[in-house]
């Protein structure tokens, strides 16, 4: 999995005033789970966009007073109104912990029922997955190759080496159903003579 680099400063003080005055100078307030202490650190909010702002999962590696770890994002607080991000925790990996994260759906190939008028439905753009740190992926394929309308591709259809998938084996990640035009061409052919 893609690493990206990211180095923040400790803090002193935590408090509510600190965080508004951080925030107010473009810095994030985040903590760093996982080890023996947390790590309470501050972070550009322009280095955490490549992370935040995207529908691909990253590792971070994190810098925060010289000391160097690898970490994921476990949480993020948004504002309600304006949207402005507030607080982010991250979690650090350790090889031999099981670690649960949600990775992205990448859907391959061409569903023959798409070419036949169906329509394409995503239910699912990100699974949840649980695994060591070096058996994460980047994204997991789902194939559409053989996918006809009214043929759907179910969480409990996709098999992950030394990964466990954690959402509903019934889940539906993607399917194909009629279009409004192929469902009228259907109706139409049904009754012959009509004009």
């Amino acid at each position: 999995m893609k690493s990206i680099a990211i180095s923040g400063s400790s803090r002193e003080n935590v408090g509510k005033r600190d965080a508004k005055e951080l925030r107010y100078q473009g810095m994030v307030p985040a903590v760093l789970y996982g080890g023996d202490t947390q790590t309470h650190f501050a972070v550009s909010a322009a280095d955490l966009k490549p992370v935040l702002y995207t529908p691909e999962v990253h590792f971070i590696d994190l810098e925060v007073a010289g000391v160097k770890s690898q970490a994921i994002v476990q949480a993020t607080q948004f504002h309600p109104v304006t949207d402005q991000l507030l607080h982010v925790d991250f979690l650090l990996l350790n090889e031999n912990k099981v670690i649960t994260m949600e990775i992205p759906v990448l859907l391959t190939g061409t569903s023959p029922g798409v070419k036949t008028g169906g329509k394409l439905v995503q239910k699912l753009r990100k699974l949840r997955v649980k695994g060591f740190p070096k058996d994460l992926l980047d994204a997991i394929e789902v194939s559409i190759e053989t996918l006809e309308v009214g043929k759907s591709v179910k969480v409990s259809e996709i098999k992950l080496p030394n990964l466990t998938i954690t959402n509903s084996p019934e889940d539906t990640i993607v399917s194909v159903t009629t279009s409004r035009a192929l469902r009228q061409a259907e109706q139409e052919a049904a009754t012959p003579g009509k004009k």
